[in-house]
Formats: structure tokens, C-alpha cells, sequence
């Protein structure tokens, strides 16, 4: 297979700015990639360029005094990095992701060029946001970044359609590449026991794991609300919520007489002992184009409840390695009193996930499409 000299742009990586999944899928997008060919890292930064696992990362400093204005700051560093390193033109594919970096893309657009959805700004904020400025603005960079790529991809079938329908992307142009993850970095012997007393809860107690942005589109406040379900059944049960986000106030109004204890943004060594501690993850969320949590939770042989929406209900099977049900407190509560209730069905569940993973999320595979994918734009 040939080799190429590829250029991702992100705003986002594990290594700097890291905001959400978003940092974690592309880097170890850019890791598999750089085990046989030449990577390089367009980003934000506020050290030197640097190389970690054989990706070159290259840094810039944007300003704004919005989001809009900020990543148009950053695409135009981007690009005046990216002149450094393209000397004659020797970049064979240039690789964005999401909307952030479509100045660059409009920019570099005669170039080869790959787009990837990882969500879409519709998905992300729904109707809640249609009126704001800031909302058409980047639904509008997200359209014209389709427009304008050689080549796009998308995370998940269910994403592929939302953006041929709000963007008008033909069919023929968007390939479905998923994310992977790196198994063992999310399995972890440890003493579930002492994990939870660590957090004033008994050994025995059924412990419930949310982790994410506190925002609409991952539902917490369905999660928060089908609790009051599951502790009329489990009086001991408890919910452990990892993440931030500006429904976070309100959240914790809601739960003032409930068993939730709300940790805020933890590092990832915590998620860990807590993702393999518990004794149910949820994901509750009312859009979700992909869903890395899933992918990490099976990696540490965790059951699942989650939304039967987007990529989670492509990726789950029904009471095989996960439960699926409606975004909407009744349902979730009916999919968490079913696990809680038979603990060796959630084991079981768990089980069946990480077999799963390593039939069709681990990056190596993947990394050999996103290369086929690059051979056919380099054409």
C-alpha cells in the first residue's frame, strides 16, 4: 500500500485543547495513520510544535471574540502553518474535522480534500438554538464545508443521513467510517469496592455511571428524571455524574432529594476506576451521531443502557451487548431497573461489547479504510 504525506486539521487533540471526543477520535485517527505514513497535526496550542508517537503537531494561538471569529482565527494560523510544511505541494491529502476548520478548507480547497462529520450543529443543539446568530453561522460553514471537500465522511450511517438531508451531500460523496477505540486503555483491574467508598457509597451498591457534556443533545436531565424511577425500586442505587456543561445548575436543582452525586470534569485516570467500578453506564443522550462512550464502556466489559437514536442504535443489538430504549425518563428507567435487577445479565452484556470491539472498532482496520478512502481522492 502506498504512502502519503497527510495534513488533519482539528481543533482539537489529546495532547493540547482537548474539549470532548472529538480530540480523542481524531488523535488516534492521526497515530494509526502515522504508522505508515508522514502525519501531520494542525491544531491549537500554547507549546512548542512537537512530535508524540510519530505525529507532527503544529500549534497556533487564535483569538475571537466568538466562536465563529475564533476558529476563523485559527483556520488562518492553520494555514500559515500549513505553508510551512508544503513545500511544492508535497501534502497528498488534507484531512478536517468538523466545522471548525472550514476557513482553511476554503482556503485549501483546490486541493485534496476529506471533510468528516462527527455531528452536526442541527444535531448538537436541535431546535433549541435556531434563532442564535452563532447557530447559522456554523450550520452554514458545516453546509459549505460538504459542498466544497472532495471527499466526506461520516461516523456513523444515521450521521451520513442527517447531513445528505440538512446539506444536500450526494451519496456518492460520503463515506461511513466509524471511530474506534483503543480497548485496553479503558480496562483496568481494579477494587470496585473501594472506588465507591472512595465516593461515600457502599460496596454493594448498584453505582451508575453518566459521563459527558451537561448540554441537551446528551440528555442528562432524562437521566436525572428517570432516577426518581429506579430508586423507588433500588433505594440504594447511585448515580455518579462525570462532566460538565450549562445545564449543570439546573441539573443539580433537580436532584436535591435524590441519590446523584455530580463530580464535574474528571481526569482520565478517575474515569477509568470509575468506568470500571460501576455497575451500569447510561447514555442517555436525545442525538448521538457516534458515541465513543459506548465504545469505552464495552471496553471495560461494562452493560449499557442507552438512547435508541444515531450510532447508538446502529452499533447496539437489543439485549445481546447492550439495551436500547426511548430517550424519555419512563423508557430509560424501564432499561436500567431490567439491568440492575439481574447483575449477571449486565456482566453478560458487557462481555458481548468488547467481543464486539474487536470485530469492528479497533483503529487498525480502520485506519486501512480512511487510507482506501485517500486513494481514491488522491486518483
Amino acid at each position: 500500500m502506498e504512502s502519503f504525506k497527510i495534513a488533519i486539521f482539528c481543533w482539537e487533540s489529546l495532547y493540547a485543547e482537548r474539549v470532548g471526543g472529538l480530540a480523542r477520535a481524531a488523535t488516534h485517527i492521526a497515530e494509526t495513520l502515522a504508522q505508515r505514513h508522514e502525519v501531520h497535526f494542525f491544531t491549537r496550542g500554547w507549546m512548542p510544535d512537537q512530535t508524540i508517537n510519530d505525529v507532527h503537531y503544529h500549534y497556533c494561538k487564535p483569538q475571537g471574540n466568538n466562536i465563529v471569529e475564533y476558529c476563523n482565527s485559527m483556520s488562518l494560523a492553520m494555514v500559515d502553518n500549513f505553508h510551512q510544511f508544503d513545500q511544492n505541494q508535497k501534502f497528498d491529502c488534507l484531512h478536517f474535522h468538523d466545522w471548525h476548520a472550514v476557513q482553511a478548507l476554503h482556503i485549501l480547497q483546490d486541493r485534496n480534500t476529506i471533510l468528516t462529520y462527527h455531528s452536526t450543529e442541527y444535531g448538537r443543539n436541535g431546535n433549541q438554538s435556531g434563532d442564535w446568530w452563532e447557530y447559522r453561522e456554523i450550520s452554514g460553514k458545516e453546509w459549505y464545508g460538504g459542498l466544497i471537500a472532495k471527499r466526506v465522511t461520516a461516523v456513523s450511517a444515521a450521521l451520513k443521513n442527517e447531513v445528505m438531508q440538512l446539506y444536500n451531500v450526494p451519496d456518492g460523496k460520503c463515506d461511513v467510517i466509524p471511530n474506534g477505540v483503543v480497548p485496553h486503555q479503558f480496562r483496568a483491574e481494579i477494587d470496585a469496592g473501594e472506588v465507591k467508598r472512595g465516593y461515600g457509597i457502599h460496596p454493594y451498591t448498584p453505582l451508575i455511571l453518566f459521563v459527558g457534556r451537561l448540554v441537551y443533545q446528551k440528555g442528562p436531565d432524562l437521566l436525572i428524571a428517570a432516577m426518581k424511577n429506579v430508586c423507588q425500586n433500588y433505594r440504594d442505587a447511585k448515580l455518579i455524574v462525570a462532566g460538565e456543561g450549562n445545564m449543570r445548575a439546573f441539573l443539580e436543582e433537580q436532584t436535591r432529594n435524590l441519590p446523584v452525586h455530580f463530580v464535574g470534569y474528571i481526569p482520565d485516570s478517575e474515569y477509568i476506576r470509575l468506568l470500571n467500578a460501576c455497575d451500569l453506564v447510561v447514555i442517555p443522550s436525545r442525538n448521538e451521531p457516534f458515541g465513543l462512550v459506548l465504545l469505552e464502556a464495552w471496553s471495560a466489559e461494562k452493560g449499557v443502557v442507552a438512547s435508541n437514536v444515531g450510532g447508538l442504535a446502529e452499533n447496539i443489538d437489543a439485549f445481546v451487548d447492550g439495551v436500547k430504549v426511548e430517550p424519555s425518563p419512563d423508557a430509560l428507567a424501564w432499561g436500567m431497573n431490567t439491568v440492575i435487577d439481574d447483575p449477571s445479565r449486565a456482566m453478560t452484556l458487557g462481555k458481548w461489547g468488547r467481543k464486539k470491539v474487536d470485530r469492528r472498532f479497533l483503529w487498525g482496520p480502520i485506519g486501512e479504510k480512511i487510507t482506501e478512502m485517500y486513494s481514491h481522492v488522491v486518483a
